[in-house]
């Protein structure tokens, strides 16, 4: 991850915030492709459930995972279309299915705290830590453990 220096001296760096079922999360602005609104995709037989299908990115096919399902929170209210945030592991492109994208925010290193052991275990397994920020306390996602799929 690159770190940037902030105007007091410290190191920041730099997140895309996102809701999730009204919890708001982050992931380092470096690992984001793109953002999209609502996309239509095509189911993929015999995909683990977290997968909701693929999806074509200017001629590139994108596999999108439900961060919802993933997180096992309950499913997204059908009138509420989500959005997708595109990023890249490896050479293959995932658009990770979140309710909202909200913001693009900076954080100081020392803002960024371990993950409390009240966070629920699988979320814990797929954060790298929390930030408490303005508009609450923002889990910090792990996308490697968060696309890391089971077959």
């Amino acid at each position: 991850m690159i770190e940037h220096e902030s105007t007091d001296g410290g190191e920041t760096q730099v997140y895309v915030t996102m809701l999730l079922a009204d919890q708001l999360c982050g992931i380092p602005a470096l690992a984001v492709r793109d953002i999209l609104g609502p996309q239509p995709t095509t189911r993929i037989p015999l995909a683990p459930p977290e997968v909701a299908g693929s999806l074509n990115l200017r001629g590139r096919i994108v596999t999108a995972v439900d961060l919802r399902r993933r997180l096992r929170l309950p499913p997204r209210p059908d009138n509420e279309p989500g959005m997708a945030v595109v990023t890249e592991q490896g050479s293959d492109l995932y658009a990770l299915l979140v309710d909202q994208v909200d913001a693009v925010i900076t954080l100081r290193v020392g803002q960024v705290e371990a993950t409390p052991p009240t966070v629920p275990a699988v979320w814990a397994a797929n954060c790298t830590g929390v930030a408490r920020i303005d508009a609450g306390l923002m889990l910090l996602l792990d996308c490697d453990s968060l696309l890391a799929l089971a077959a």
